[in-house]
C-alpha cells in the first residue's frame, strides 16, 4: 500500500502561483511513476501532468504547458505541482496518484490515490 497526502491548495487570483505537494509513506516511492489528475465537480477526471520514476521523464496536458511544473524529490517522498500563471478554468480538486506505469495520462493505470486539494482561482 502506498498513502498519499496533498497539500497546499487555495484561493488564489489570476495570475498567481501555487504550489501543491504530495507526501507519500507505506512502500518505496521511487518505484512508483507518479501524476496529478484534477476534476472539476461531477466531470471525469482530467489528467494534468506526470513524473517518471527518477524525474528524468515529465508529461503535461497541452492546457497547461509552459505553466505548470511537475517534480519530485525521492529523499523526501514527495512529489510537487508548480502552478503559475494560474487561470479561472485551472478551478478544481487536484489529487496526486501512484502508479507502475510511467507517463500514463489514464487514471485507471494509477493505483493509488490522495484524497485532493481544492485549488480556487478568482477572476
Amino acid at each position: 500500500q502506498v498513502q498519499l497526502v496533498e497539500s497546499g491548495g487555495g484561493l488564489v487570483q489570476a495570475g498567481g502561483s501555487l504550489r501543491l505537494s504530495c507526501a507519500a509513506s507505506g512502500r518505496t516511492f521511487s518505484n512508483y511513476a507518479m501524476s496529478w489528475f484534477r476534476q472539476v465537480l461531477e466531470k471525469e477526471r482530467e489528467f494534468v501532468a506526470a513524473i517518471s520514476r527518477s524525474g528524468g521523464f515529465t508529461y503535461y496536458t497541452d492546457s497547461v504547458k509552459g505553466r505548470f511544473t511537475i517534480s519530485r524529490d525521492n529523499a523526501k517522498n514527495t512529489v510537487y505541482l508548480q502552478m503559475n500563471s494560474l487561470k479561472p478554468e485551472d478551478t478544481a480538486v487536484y489529487y496526486c496518484a501512484a502508479g507502475v506505469r510511467s507517463g500514463s495520462r489514464r487514471s485507471d493505470d494509477y493505483d493509488y490515490w490522495g484524497q485532493g486539494t481544492q485549488v480556487t482561482v478568482s477572476s
